[in-house]
């Protein structure tokens, strides 16, 4: 069996709660990616162009800085990614997160929340950024999934 991480962003608590479920389905550790300056209401109002999401988003070289890292990565075999849905794609703060380990070998299952969208093209773009990595097909959930399901699904990769 391989040593899983399930790392999350979540900006609004909705991605946390199925991140936390997930590795307790698990037995994963869990590791939040926290934001280095945490993003408030008015940051996240994409219906504003001039607001910190907007802005983030219409730059894919943007890359916000992470409050802690992970000290060694390298122990975990699969990396559960988990992140909101923003502009059809992953937050650029999971960019970051990305680029800043060498995640060579490691499995990489990326899975997302949404309030409509589908996982987009994130898949592609962890796969762009960590191409040593295996990069599985995302998957979007609803918060209402069960658990017996988000392990049934995540069993595949462990």
């Amino acid at each position: 069996m391989s040593k899983a991480l399930v790392a999350y962003f979540s900006a609004t608590e909705t991605t946390r709660g199925l991140a936390e479920r997930l590795a307790g389905a698990i037995d994963a550790e869990l590791f939040r990616i926290k934001p280095k300056q945490e993003y408030t209401e008015q940051d996240l109002d994409w219906t504003k162009k001039t607001s910190r999401s907007s802005i983030e988003m219409a730059d894919k070289n943007t890359r916000p800085a992470i409050a802690s890292k992970i000290k060694d990565i390298s122990e975990y075999d699969v990396i559960f990614l988990g992140f909101p849905i923003w502009w059809y794609r992953e937050p650029s703060i999971i960019d970051t997160f990305i680029e800043s380990y060498d995640l060579a070998g490691t499995t990489i299952v990326p899975f997302a929340t949404s309030g409509g969208s589908g996982i987009g093209d994130a898949d592609e773009n962890i796969r762009k950024l960590s191409p040593m990595a295996k990069i599985e097909k995302g998957k979007k959930f609803d918060t209402s999934v069960s658990d017996a399901e988000l392990k049934k699904w995540a069993e595949k990769y462990i």
